[in-house]
């Protein structure tokens, strides 16, 4: 994302919260950001939290503080007047539920993202709108916090005074970032500037068509970007997805291509795959073409950016999953989470060669520029852009 902030004027994220965090590599400074979208490092592009969005006031100011001392020009940064505030009560009901759920655990990280939904859609939530008002605002907070402790059942509930004069400084440092979020991105619209679209999580974290119920709680497909946004889908010009070399997944849920052994071990090292936000070690497996197609419909996309191949260099062999069976017959990918799913892995040989210098992805080693053809052939859309090392520039083109 960060790369294709260059081309646009705007970067705005349309869901999610900062229980999803990404980093940017340029140079030797690498940044870690949780809310605030991609494209800092673009001095022209303007940053909007779009209304789609849960967005803690501590974390989003942290972030803001992070990205001043760095010399980024934070007064780019926009949030909507109708994106939800997740508060420390939040984090305190997400931590209470997953302990209560024992060995049931979904792997939430405990930020207060889930129960920040939860009051959106019980017409309980508070959004940034609200912060101009104190009064209204510290009445709104004890009305909750009053809800809250009805259905505590003895747990202690975050303090009110301390919640309250919190909020009401953080709401006084984040006023001139608040905009009318509907009149903000069809302004820009309207005046043909280019919007680039940000999600937050993968596909099958989606409330509605991922591993439910191991999913995240909100719509992380590019259908969300239309009502996380505002706008209409006539609007998206192109739909460019963003899938690794092989597969992760942080927390519970199925994952039918998960490697139990040394190889998956030798993945995460490798790529380091360990939580931005949390540091949890994601779990790894070799890349998943059910699920990618899968994808792919869900998302209508016109192209797919394919990163981290630079990973895969010393292994001897590669593995693509290519078919689910259950029962004996031909499964799809709404069968992932069944007891009895099997799958088929096609075998491709690895390549011992460096490529983080390779622009071309015809430069590649013939093995790996066959192991991307193949990914491309299985998932049904071209691969327009290939990631051969963690810094920015480090991509081969076709």
């Amino acid at each position: 994302m960060d790369l294709y902030a260059r081309d646009y004027d705007v970067v705005a994220r349309f869901g999610g919260g900062d229980n999803a965090g990404h980093s940017i590599k340029v140079g030797d400074r690498e940044i870690a950001l949780r809310i605030v979208p991609s494209g800092v490092l673009d001095d022209r592009a303007e940053l909007f939290i779009g209304s789609g969005t849960v967005v803690s006031l501590a974390g989003l100011l942290e972030e803001i503080d992070r990205l001043s001392g760095i010399g980024v020009d934070v007064s780019r940064i926009k949030v909507s007047d109708r994106a939800h505030v997740v508060f420390p009560y939040h984090a305190w009901s997400d931590r209470l539920a997953e302990g209560a759920r024992g060995s049931n655990a979904l792997g939430t990280t405990g930020r207060g993202i889930g129960p920040a939904y939860v009051d959106r859609v019980a017409r309980t939530g508070i959004v940034f709108g609200d912060l101009a008002d104190g009064d209204a605002l510290a009445e709104k907070i004890r009305a909750n916090l009053r809800n809250l402790a009805r259905g505590a059942a003895g747990d202690d509930v975050p303090g009110e005074s301390e919640i309250v004069a919190g909020t009401l400084e953080q709401a006084r440092r984040l006023m001139p970032h608040i905009v009318d979020g509907v009149s903000y991105i069809h302004d820009r619209l309207e005046s043909g500037k280019r919007i680039l679209i940000e999600g937050a999580q993968g596909t099958l974290l989606d409330v509605g068509f991922g591993t439910y119920p191991y999913v995240t709680s909100s719509h992380t497909i590019a259908g969300g970007a239309c009502t996380g946004l505002g706008i209409g889908p006539a609007a998206i010009g192109r739909v460019v997805g963003v899938a690794k070399a092989y597969c992760t997944r942080v927390g519970a849920g199925p994952f039918p291509s998960e490697l139990h052994d040394e190889i998956g071990e030798r993945l995460r090292r490798n790529g380091n795959e360990f939580g931005t936000v949390t540091g949890r070690p994601r779990r790894c497996g070799w890349f998943d073409a059910v699920a990618a197609r899968y994808a792919v419909r869900l998302n209508g996309l016109t192209s797919t950016t394919l990163t981290k191949l630079d990973v895969l260099s010393g292994f001897e062999r590669l593995g693509i999953v290519t078919a689910y069976t259950a029962h004996g017959r031909r499964a799809g990918f709404d069968r992932a989470g069944d007891p009895a799913l099997a799958v088929e892995v096609e075998e491709m040989p690895g390549w011992d060669e460096p490529i983080d210098g390779v622009r071309r992805i015809a430069d590649l080693p013939p093995n790996a520029r066959n192991y991307v053809a193949r990914i491309e052939d299985l998932m049904g859309v071209p691969i327009e852009l290939v990631s051969v090392g963690r810094e920015r520039s480090e991509l081969a083109r076709p």
